[in-house]
Order: C-alpha cells, then sequence, then structure tokens
C-alpha cells in the first residue's frame, strides 16, 4: 500500500539534500513543506491525506487535539529524541508509532559561544558600522578573561560550555537542582549555593535546562533583579524557561547589559516582536541544532525510521 509522506517546516530545503528518500522506493510518496502554518486548524487540513508525518524539531506542536484530527496518521517521526511538542501518550493511544532520532550536543554549546562573544565585543553593531561606512571602533568590549560564567544546568550542553569557559580563564559556577559539586568539579565549575547566588555572582549567565514543569518560568523578574546591571543572558535551551515579559521589561530599562537570544516562545518570531529591535538583543532564529553534521543526522535516521516501520520493527521509539 503507498504511504504518503509529510516533511513539515523544512525552511532550508534540507530534507531531501541530506538524505536518499529514493532507497524507500515506490512505497512512499514524498511530499515536502518548506513553509511554516500557524493554527492547528490549517495543520489538519493541510496533513488529512498523510500516512508519515516528519517533524523538524519542535516546528509544529503535536498535542492531542490535533492528532485525533488526524486518523490516517500511521507514523510521526520527530529529529531529536526528546520533542516536549509532541503528545507521545495520546499519539500511542491513537495508534500512532512514535519514533526519533539522534543529535549532536555540540552545536547549540558552539553557538551560545557565538552569542556570548558577539554580545561582548559587540560583533553586529561594529561590523555594521564597518560596512556602511560608519564610525571605526566606537564600541568597548567586555574582557570575559576573569569574569564569573554562570551556567543553569550541566548536561550535555552545558558542560561543552563550562569548559570552553574555563579555557578563556572564566570563573565558572554552576547550578541545577540535582547538580553535586564532584560532577561539577569534573567539567572545571563550582557548585553555586543556590540559583539565586549564580544570579547575582555571573557576568555572563547561560541557559541549559530541559524545558519541564519544574524549570517552566524558573527565571523571573525577582531573579532577573538578582543579575548585575553588567551582565548578559543567554538563552539557547527554551524560552519559556525564562519569564519573557519581566526579561523584555528587564532589557528596555537597561537593568541587564543584554541578551542573547536562539529561542522564544512563539517561533518564527512575529516581525512586531520587541525582541527583533532592542539594541541590546543579539538574536537568532532557532539555530542552535542547525548545521550540516546534525542535519546528516537527522533525515537519514528519518529514512532508517520509515523503512523499519514499513518492516513492522520500528527503531528509536520515543
Amino acid at each position: 500500500m503507498l504511504m504518503k509522506c509529510a516533511v513539515l517546516d523544512d525552511y532550508q530545503h534540507a530534507a531531501t539534500r541530506f538524505a536518499d528518500w529514493g532507497s524507500l522506493g515506490e512505497q512512499v510518496e514524498l511530499t515536502v513543506f518548506t513553509d511554516h502554518l500557524t493554527g492547528e486548524d490549517a495543520v489538519a487540513e493541510r496533513l488529512a491525506g498523510f500516512d508519515v508525518v516528519v517533524l523538524m524539531r519542535e516546528r509544529t506542536p503535536f498535542p492531542a487535539s490535533l492528532l485525533v484530527r488526524l486518523p490516517r496518521l500511521k507514523l510521526l517521526v520527530t529529529t531529536g529524541m526528546r520533542n516536549a511538542s509532541i503528545d507521545v501518550e495520546a499519539a500511542r493511544n491513537q495508534g500512532v508509532t512514535v519514533c526519533g532520532t539522534a543529535s549532536n550536543s555540540s552545536p547549540p554549546a558552539e553557538l551560545t559561544w557565538a552569542l556570548i562573544l558577539g554580545l561582548a565585543r559587540h560583533l553586529v553593531p561594529e561590523a555594521t558600522a564597518l560596512r556602511d561606512r560608519g564610525p571605526w571602533q566606537h564600541t568597548v568590549g567586555t574582557d570575559l578573561h576573569g569574569a564569573t560564567l554562570g551556567l543553569l544546568g550541566l548536561g550535555k550542553i552545558g558542560s561543552q560550555v563550562a569548559r570552553v569557559g574555563t579555557a578563556f580563564g572564566m570563573d565558572v559556577l554552576a547550578w541545577s537542582s540535582n547538580l553535586t559539586a564532584e560532577r561539577a568539579e569534573a567539567t572545571g565549575a563550582r557548585l553555586a549555593a543556590s540559583k539565586e547566588e549564580l544570579l547575582a555572582e555571573a557576568d555572563v549567565v547561560s541557559v541549559h535546562l530541559v524545558l519541564s514543569d519544574r524549570t517552566r518560568g524558573l527565571i523571573g523578574a525577582e531573579d532577573l533583579a538578582l543579575m548585575k546591571p553588567t551582565a548578559h543572558l543567554i538563552n539557547t535551551s527554551r524560552a519559556a524557561i525564562v519569564d519573557q515579559a519581566a526579561l523584555l521589561e528587564a532589557l528596555m530599562q537597561g537593568r541587564i547589559a543584554g541578551a542573547g537570544l536562539d529561542v522564544f516562545e512563539e517561533e518564527p518570531l512575529p516581525g512586531s516582536s520587541p525582541f527583533r529591535d532592542l539594541p541590546n538583543v543579539l538574536a537568532t532564529p532557532h539555530l542552535g541544532y542547525v548545521t550540516e553534521r546534525n542535519y546528516a543526522t537527522f533525515f537519514p535516521q528519518v529514512v532508517e525510521d520509515i523503512q523499519g516501520f514499513l518492516a513492522g520493527a520500528p527503531l528509536r521509539m520515543l
């Protein structure tokens, strides 16, 4: 039986560039969508005729309310082995198999440092001024050597960020609810006594936590008020970990020096969002995982997942 497969949100036309979909033969008819739909009605209408749907990370949510509107759906494949936007239990109850792929933790750690360095040395305004024949050297950079890097979360990504901070000669401070002093020391960091201590001491605060009920809104207005007025906040994890209204207010009032942001509550970020225009924000469009190495992992394994499902032996089930 012919299986109709939809790939969603392929902004860079990458799905067919990084994988051999022809290996699926004539069993699968592929349709790649490079745009993004907002609103459950539009998504449900588009996907009504598909048996397989491939999701690029969390670009399109798949709650129970959407799944029930897709009775033809048999297989849902997400890039990565964690996708908080999928109601996996509801999918299973509906008889939908959910599979994932491997992913690499280095790209988000690398982007974290791109944001830190970009803010510290004012790379965007200086590069823009040079290109536009503007003032020569109109800012003064911030030193990282000797400064304190505060990491909220010290997992795979946070640990890599910590090691780079140590190489730069920074004092690395880390905290999460279950972090031990021994684990912190293994990455060259020291354990903060509390979240509050970390926020008060750090010159750069970087978020590397998984979004959960426990971490949602973890950094609120009172927490941001603890930060130094010269400090920067970096978030390449999930926007909802930081109260977005409180962050916006702190940035607009200059209570913190700036923010490097790769994640937002609504993506793509609306054109009217103040985060697009604030001079003390260095923002990127959720590029943390967007690298050739990751895509060369994602899409071939997506094809493998579909092959496994067709053979009756699903791979990498969530």
